[in-house]
């Protein structure tokens, strides 16, 4: 039987036929597998001699089909076509921003080129810092422009970027020239312009002399840079509680206007309410949706997009 196995081996040139080989001869149901279940019926002196035998056999057989796979292995390399080192490499497949994170250091970028500096805050946040130091107090009617979701009373997940206002002139004097990014949290229904947590951009600026004009200047120079010269600009009167007076920032859209962002004076009350002197120091806020920015600028039509994690829309970008 080993003298047959192994001429059989020899005879073979190719990887499939191998694996059949080792099958047909020491696979499970194979002739020497075959061969040692059955020595349980030799009287015991027959079965040591017999099975000492037939276990060399087989791992005679073994050793020759280990030498005759790397035999096998060798001349099929050896008959193959050679590397050729000419060859261009095959390219890395590399990862990419998220579209909102992208836009949201567009929106930085603009505004560090006009002297902003970046800041971020706390995600949960103090009833104090998102309602009350922003002229919000307890109880107020405008808290319901606001559905928030409360962690444990005072904590809740801020509805938006703005706490970071009081926490910045809390922490130095003026002047303040920043922008705080952030993610935001609120309790509503989402549809396809509204999300229950999404992106928001804040800025604010304090100083002696601020004007309106400031706010103009800087929002249109923002617009110029994220949007192109091409598009118009249009600010109507809003009301936001820690603004006086406060505005909404429009931008043209074919023949239509899309609202950005809200903005305004920041109100005296806020800047009393961190020890500034309202008399002597003025200054100006804002705050934009960086996916409704996305949305104008690439023409996306539904705001769930940037949350679905589906590829084919991850990949435009």
């Amino acid at each position: 039987l080993t003298q047959t196995a192994l001429t059989a081996l020899g005879a073979i040139s190719d990887g499939a036929a191998v694996e059949e080989w080792r099958v047909s001869w020491l696979g499970r149901r194979g002739q020497f597998t075959g061969l040692l279940r059955g020595l349980s019926g030799l009287d015991p002196d027959l079965r040591r001699e017999v099975g000492g035998r037939a276990n060399q056999a087989k791992n005679t057989l073994e050793e020759a089909l280990a030498r005759r796979t790397r035999e096998i292995a060798q001349a099929e390399l050896e008959a193959s076509d050679r590397l050729d080192v000419t060859l261009p490499g095959r390219p890395i497949i590399t990862g990419r921003l998220h579209p909102t994170t992208q836009i949201v250091r567009e929106i930085c970028q603009a505004f560090m080129a006009m002297g902003f500096s970046v800041v971020e805050g706390p995600e949960v946040e103090l009833d104090h810092y998102n309602f009350e130091m922003l002229n919000i107090p307890s109880g107020h009617p405008a808290r319901d422009m606001w559905n928030s979701l409360w962690v444990d009373y005072p904590m809740l997940l801020r509805t938006h970027t703005s706490p970071m206002q009081a926490r910045v002139m809390e922490a130095q004097e003026p002047p303040v020239r920043v922008v705080v990014p952030g993610k935001c949290y609120r309790y509503e229904a989402t549809d396809a312009t509204h999300e229950w947590h999404f992106y928001q951009v804040e800025g604010l600026a304090v100083a002696e002399g601020i004007t309106f004009a400031d706010l103009k200047g800087t929002l249109y120079e923002f617009a110029r840079r994220v949007f192109g010269e091409d598009r118009q600009i249009r600010f109507r009167c809003d009301y936001f509680p820690f603004v006086e007076p406060g505005v909404d920032m429009s931008i043209s859209n074919d023949e239509d206007w899309i609202e950005i962002m809200g903005a305004g004076m920041v109100h005296p009350k806020v800047l009393a309410g961190v020890g500034y002197d309202p008399d002597r120091y003025t200054g100006f806020a804002f705050g934009m949706g960086p996916e409704r920015i996305g949305m104008l600028k690439y023409g996306i039509d539904d705001i769930r997009h940037f949350y679905s994690n589906d590829v084919r829309f991850l990949r435009q970008f």
